[in-house]
């Protein structure tokens, strides 16, 4: 949908034809429920905080101010899926998010394993918002515009925060492949 249709369709929401709201939730819902997928790693939790996020958003869309209706919509995501973890006691949404793409590319090789774990490791010493940000950009591919309007930071902001703990985690990945080398070598060696 191109931004003149888009903020033509808000406006009707927002005068009361709520039916035209279908055509926001079309252009949307592969988007958002991508991005609480990835926190939830759960098809029906995410089926229903997606609906939950696309129904706050018509009940609230008359408080829309303009801006990025996206942007709007994924801090609506990003607050639904806050929302349920903090009700949730049974797993963090960084564990899924890591396990969601373990899991896409079928790794059962153990240095792999093990480098995702050390990954994990690593983010959990973040702050929440910190590991938002490095999951918004590099799993859902945000662009740091976006990801700078769904977490009310500044663009910069976001990208430092990106690129240190990129910086870090490369760090770590040296460390660890040649703690594995090591390991390899001393086994081969056995």
């Amino acid at each position: 949908m191109d931004a003149a249709r888009e903020r033509s369709v808000l406006e009707a929401c927002q005068r009361g034809d709520t039916e035209m709201f279908g055509e926001l939730y079309d252009a949307y819902i592969e988007k958002i429920y991508s991005f609480i997928f990835y926190r939830t790693s759960h098809r029906e939790t995410a089926e229903d905080l997606t609906s939950v996020t696309f129904t706050k958003a018509l009940e609230h869309i008359s408080t829309f101010r303009g801006g990025s209706f996206s942007s709007w919509l994924y801090r609506i995501a990003r607050n639904t899926v806050t929302d349920h973890y903090r009700t949730s006691k049974n797993v963090t949404s960084l564990d899924d998010a890591i396990a969601v793409m373990a899991g896409k590319s079928d790794v059962e090789d153990s240095e792999r394993r093990l480098i995702i774990e050390q990954v994990k490791q690593y983010l959990h010493t973040l702050k929440q918002e910190h590991q938002d940000v490095v999951l918004m950009r590099i799993w859902d591919d945000l662009p740091y515009e976006r990801i700078a309007e769904i977490t009310g930071k500044s663009e910069a902001n976001c990208k430092m925060i990106v690129s240190r703990s990129l910086s870090s985690i490369r760090k770590q990945f040296a460390i660890a492949a040649a703690l594995i080398l090591i390991g390899l070598l001393f086994f081969h060696l056995l």
